[in-house]
């Protein structure tokens, strides 16, 4: 330390730093959710495409929401319509109304995802996100979409999804990629989207991209290998370790009856609504005249009020919004499972698997996975692209039962929990060691570096995040002018630290040996 001259006689003070520098960790658990908002304005300032950083689910109704009026604002208000069929369907959503068959299917150009995703994401444990609002939500075509068609939502547009995406390379504090729309694309446009979110990893480093599945809303009745395996051919051969999938969708309690009602249904057209109740034996003379007050104006009730009378006194007005409330509830896996990400972040640390947990605010799934199946979804020799699945089991309930990267074949970073924590080491060793940018490159400067990365994963070995029954198995710093340098290296201002680490690895296949002993005569 240099010392300070001095030219005054008298008595001064001098603070001398005792402690060395720290590496402090980066949060590990911050996703970015890409997709349609209802609005995006913040204190008067368009807040499309650009990356805003909330902390609460009611900090994003405040900027991402229409504001409520006395009369309860909808902020998501997707349209689903009721196809006469002429006998029981095979395959997709249907409700029975008396004696006639209904397929419940939606205007595509209406359902949108993220907003109910962003709730589920609160619901599993939730904390600081971002938000990127690539915009508004477009125009209801007016019509039913051809019953078991694919659900692609022409609104849904990739331009918009890979600038919001590119909008996150100023960003280095998400770790995690959403964007549940993805399955409202085509099949290649979703295959597009998702090689440029994992090359956009792969070159920041900063976070992996939790992907959907298209096609895991409902049961194939050809299989459901069609569908597994146009993702695997749809995601490329790049940044196959930042990514990770999960399948199926997930069956919800986010809307309940009060969140939609008979404008959501045919487009808001009473009378479709009234030939199908009146159409009932014996007639609902009550549910009838009620409709006819609200579809000529005669009451002066709100929508809300006159929803609630609906319920109350017509079985099959409560039957349809049970119905069509089921269909609502599928939702992509991927806001869950940041949620559950962020949970057992907080809970246990980065280093534990996110896999053996439920998700909270899920109640059913539309595709059941048996133990045969999976082994097809959780290793595959031919790509590697593993598929983690959430499952149902007797007693337990809904597990998320997988903790695999898309680089399913490779021995170094086939699970997420391995990945994720080699990202939280590295981002949290760029930063500390920022301030020693134009330090002299000598011994007292990788001393202190090394010190400083050593102290750090000591604490990190000592919370379980590291193998190892001491610190010398668990890492290794190297930082030194004949052991990670060459003197080429320092002319050409070049500090090179090496750090090796042994990652905790989940216990994925427990097996346990049982054999016979004879019995000893004694």
């Amino acid at each position: 330390m240099s010392k300070k001259i001095y030219k005054t006689p008298g008595v001064y003070i001098e603070e001398v730093s005792a402690f060395p520098n720290s590496v402090e960790g980066v949060p590990t658990a911050v996703p970015a959710f890409i997709g349609y908002t209802p609005q995006a304005n913040h204190l008067g300032t368009d807040c499309i495409f650009v990356p805003t950083k909330i902390t609460s689910f009611i900090e994003f109704e405040r900027i991402f929401c229409f504001p409520n009026s006395l009369d309860h604002v909808q902020q998501y208000s997707p349209q689903y319509y009721l196809v006469r069929e002429n006998s029981k369907p095979r395959t997709g959503d249907f409700l029975l109304i008396g004696s006639e068959y209904y397929s419940i299917v939606p205007d595509a150009y209406t359902i949108y995802y993220l907003y109910n995703s962003l709730k589920l994401f609160y619901q599993n444990g939730g904390g600081d996100a971002y938000i990127v609002s690539v915009g508004g939500y477009g125009k209801a075509s007016g019509a039913a979409m051809q019953v078991g068609a694919p659900l692609v939502n022409p609104n849904v547009q990739l331009a918009d999804l890979l600038k919001g995406l590119a909008a996150l390379k100023s960003e280095e504090e998400p770790t995690m990629y959403v964007c549940p729309e993805a399955t409202l694309l085509s099949v290649a446009e979703n295959g597009t989207l998702m090689q440029e979110m994992l090359l956009q990893n792969s070159e920041m480093k900063t976070a992996i991209s939790i992907f959907d599945i298209i096609g895991g809303n409902r049961e194939n009745p050809l299989g459901n290998n069609a569908e597994i395996e146009a993702f695997r051919n749809h995601t490329g051969t790049n940044g196959l370790a930042f990514g990770a999938a999960y399948y199926p969708f997930v069956g919800t309690t986010i809307l309940g009856k009060h969140d939609l009602n008979y404008t959501n249904l045919f487009g808001g057209n009473l009378r479709t609504l009234t030939t199908i109740i009146s159409s009932q034996n014996p007639p609902e003379e009550t549910t009838l005249e009620l409709l006819k007050s609200i579809y000529n104006a005669d009451n002066s009730k709100s929508v809300n009020e006159n929803h609630r009378d609906l319920l109350y006194i017509s079985t099959t007005y409560n039957a349809i919004i049970s119905a069509v409330l089921e269909v609502a509830n599928i939702l992509p896996a991927s806001g869950g499972m940041a949620g559950v990400i962020t949970m057992v972040d907080n809970s246990r640390g980065v280093w534990k698997a996110p896999a053996n947990v439920s998700m909270v605010g899920v109640a059913t799934l539309p595709i059941k996975i048996d133990q045969a199946e999976q082994e097809h979804l959780n290793v595959d020799t031919i790509s590697g692209k593993s598929i983690n699945a959430i499952r149902v089991f007797p007693g337990m309930g809904i597990l998320v039962w997988g903790a695999r990267t898309l680089d399913g074949n490779s021995l170094e970073w086939r699970y997420i929990n391995v990945k994720r924590t080699v990202i939280f080491i590295e981002q949290s060793c760029k930063k500390a060691c920022k301030p020693f940018v134009f330090e002299p490159n000598d011994a007292n400067t990788w001393v202190r570096i090394t010190s400083m990365i050593e102290n750090f994963l000591t604490i990190l070995w000592r919370q379980g995040g590291l193998a190892g029954s001491s610190p010398r198995d668990a890492y290794f710093v190297n930082c030194g002018l004949g052991v990670t340098m060459t003197t080429d290296d320092i002319l050409n201002g070049r500090l090179i630290v090496n750090i090796g680490v042994a990652i905790t690895r989940p216990a994925e296949f427990i097996i346990i040996s049982f054999s016979q002993q004879q019995m000893v005569s004694t």
